[in-house]
């Protein structure tokens, strides 16, 4: 434990102090708010790389899981329903009235998470979800933590534990954009990002976003991003496949490059699936973002999974401990 503490930035609704924490080294400096766990600021050699905003208060109402922990189950639930031992749960269906998305409208990246330790090059958030909570069976304590582990890379590892069987899909919901001026506003769009995720399948959704349950093959359609491939103007809110399991270790998951930077991302998790979120609906967040000025790679279980037999289990059972591990990874490159 270090001797350096969170500092105070804003104020919850209730009063609580919303309090930040930072990470320098390695080329890094990190940002990370007691709010949804927040990463405030990601730069790399002093350049921004995330959207983040500098009034606190906006990741309260406004911002859309920017930089966020998300769950307790990430991505959609299909008219906020699923059926866990036989028993029917409802979820609030808090996208258009029609899905669960992201752990609800509170969720986990807008409660005020604990932080259990501090150091300089790393921190441990917590935070205890009681039984109910957002419709969720079972009580669950999570932690996130933030470490610093080698030139450029940032590494998180998520947990949690249940006393009663519920799903757990956590992530992080950043958004990058490698092409930010300082200051990190206005951002600009993402068509000149180049991307690459090794997935041979993907998760057709139907028009509310919702998994079909099919597996599709990626080659011969345009989600095949096997090779590096530009983004241009293609929408993308799509999971793709890297497995079935969740790894002990993280793997490359992801790749992003942009013309004009010489700062290549590297995502690399240990989660089955990897949602690939181009940002279409930034602009509906009111913060000044234009649509499609920054993107998401979330490494998750698969989205809707309690509704599929055929998905990987995102359950947990008491005596369990659910583990993810993310590392966002900056390295040095030509300029492009």
């Amino acid at each position: 434990m270090s001797d350096e503490k969170p500092v105070p930035v804003g104020t919850m609704p209730d009063g609580s102090p919303i309090l930040e924490a930072r990470l320098e080294g390695e080329g890094l400096a990190v940002a990370i708010l007691s709010l949804g766990a927040v990463i405030r600021r990601l730069d790399v050699d002093g350049r921004p790389m995330v959207l983040g905003r500098d009034d606190p208060h906006d990741y309260v109402a406004k911002t859309p899981q920017c930089g966020a922990i998300v769950g307790r189950f990430a991505n959609r639930i299909a008219g906020g329903r699923f059926t866990l031992d036989g028993t029917p749960y409802a979820l609030p269906r808090n996208e258009a009235g029609r899905n669960h998305l992201h752990g609800g409208a509170e969720g986990f990246s807008r409660r005020n998470w604990t932080f259990a330790e501090v150091g300089g090059r790393s921190v441990t958030l917590a935070y205890h979800a009681e039984d109910g909570e957002e419709g969720y069976p079972g009580a669950l304590d999570a932690t996130c933590t933030y470490a610093i582990t080698g030139p450029g890379t940032l590494r998180i590892t998520l947990t949690a534990r249940t006393d009663a069987p519920t799903l757990v899909n956590l992530t992080n919901h950043t958004y990058f954009n490698l092409l930010l001026p300082p200051g990190g506003f206005p951002a600009p769009a993402i068509d000149d990002h180049v991307i690459a995720i090794p997935a041979e399948a993907y998760l057709p959704v139907d028009e509310g976003q919702i998994p079909t349950g099919e597996i599709a093959p990626v080659a011969g359609t345009r989600f095949d991003l096997r090779r590096p491939t530009r983004i241009g103007t293609q929408a993308f809110d799509h999971a793709f496949v890297l497995g079935r399991e969740t790894l002990a270790e993280p793997r490359p998951v992801g790749r992003v490059t942009a013309a004009g930077s010489d700062v290549a991302l590297t995502v690399l998790a240990t989660a089955p699936a990897v949602q690939f979120y181009d940002g279409t609906h930034l602009a509906k967040a009111g913060l000044g973002y234009a649509a499609r000025s920054a993107l998401c790679l979330e490494p998750e279980a698969f989205p809707d999974a309690p509704n599929h037999p055929g998905f990987p289990s995102a359950v947990l059972h008491p005596g369990e401990t659910y583990r993810q591990v993310i590392a966002y990874r900056f390295e040095k490159e030509t300029a492009r």
